[in-house]
């Protein structure tokens, strides 16, 4: 009790730049301590970064802890299924579950998927797992339709008591170290065990997902031909809670160089928890070392009624650095989500199809004339 106490704190005081900690500090002074945990995750939702501190083990949905995943068997052909898989709760394809470098991961296959398949790895927000980030963002669906391969993996609770991938701590920040190492596993071994094409294969993520997607671009560039950044922020933006709490409100001024790897940012322009100055940030970011380029600004609508804008910068020979899309009114929410789902705006922009046609999974993107280290 006296830890979990300790920890709101720590975390309160971390968090005084952001508004609407005030409940929480509320119930914390009544002594209402579950409460007020609640009251933080629905506050911060995704963006929370809670750290090195543990909560109480109420917090800990066993669904979420690596083990008991069974190894997923070699690709899967219509009609077959490995052993312990089943089908997903709106997609036909098969869902399995691994583990790899230390981490579990959610692998769904679409069916009548070939060898040469493109794959994509998706990284969940805070207080969510592979199943829920699925369901929020409707991915299995998206890749059923365009036979794209997609693995989620999953943060350990171990790690992190709430589920966020740890992107604000130096140890987690560089290559062939902590987390980004173990996502980095979890993309080779589904890479080499299920025929992807290993020139088409992007990382995306949702809030801190999204953040720890930024790094994995920045220091992964060889394995990415793409990186989509939903509600995230850039490479480096923090080095510790405090600074993370900070970033999320009043988005950083200067960015390091994201490195070569093309990026495509969609933010709503209402997020409260992760300021859509981020986003911003990440598109300097991608462009920061990249010289001269040619920008492209349209505007438009969706049928739910969403405004939306749509930027593209590219090298004067075309080849696109960065794409962003602003969605009008929006807050922390994954644009194009599916109704009904925590943490889903479905009357937004499509990100699946947008991410899917700039990486060049369906249609001539980002993946041409790019070379696999």
């Amino acid at each position: 009790m006296f830890r979990t106490a300790k920890l709101i704190r720590d975390t309160l005081r971390a968090g005084t730049a952001v508004n609407g900690t005030s409940e929480a500090a509320r119930l914390m002074r009544s002594g209402r301590l579950m409460e007020a945990t609640s009251a933080l995750q629905e506050r911060l939702g995704g963006g929370l970064p809670m750290s090195e501190g543990s909560m109480p083990a109420f917090t800990m949905p066993t669904s979420s802890m690596p083990g008991g995943f069974s190894m997923p068997g070699g690709f899967s052909m219509p009609g077959q299924r490995p052993a312990g898989a089943r089908t997903s709760d709106r997609a036909p394809g098969t869902v399995t579950r691994g583990s790899a470098g230390g981490l579990a991961y959610r692998l769904y296959v679409p069916t009548g998927a070939r060898t040469g398949a493109p794959l994509l790895v998706m990284l969940h927000g805070g207080t969510q797992d592979a199943d829920a980030f699925a369901a929020c963002t409707g991915m299995d669906e998206a890749a059923e339709r365009a036979g794209v391969v997609v693995a989620y993996p999953e943060q350990s609770r171990s790690a992190n008591a709430m589920g966020y991938w740890n992107w604000f701590r130096p140890g987690d920040q560089a290559r062939d170290a902590g987390e980004p190492a173990m996502i980095a596993a979890v993309t080779r071994e589904v890479t080499a065990q299920h025929g992807v094409d290993p020139a088409r294969v992007a990382v995306a993520g949702f809030s801190a997902g999204a953040a720890m997607a930024a790094v994995m671009a920045a220091t992964y560039p060889d394995l990415f031909c793409g990186a989509g950044v939903h509600s995230g922020l850039p490479h480096g933006a923090a080095r510790d809670v405090g600074s993370a709490f900070a970033a999320m409100s009043s988005p950083p001024r200067t960015v390091t160089d994201a490195g070569p790897v093309p990026l495509i940012v969609v933010h709503g322009d209402a997020d409260r928890t992760v300021a859509v100055g981020n986003g911003e940030a990440v598109v300097r970011a991608a462009l920061v070392a990249k010289g001269t380029t040619e920008h492209v600004r349209e505007t438009g609508r969706t049928e739910g009624g969403r405004g939306w804008t749509r930027e593209r910068w590219s090298e004067p020979g075309g080849r696109v650095l960065a794409e962003s899309w602003t969605v009008h009114g929006m807050g922390h929410d994954w644009s194009g989500g599916r109704a009904g789902e925590k943490y889903a705006d479905p009357t937004g922009p499509d990100t699946a199809a947008a991410m899917f046609a700039f990486f060049g999974f369906t249609g001539t993107g980002v993946h041409q004339d790019r070379e696999v280290g």
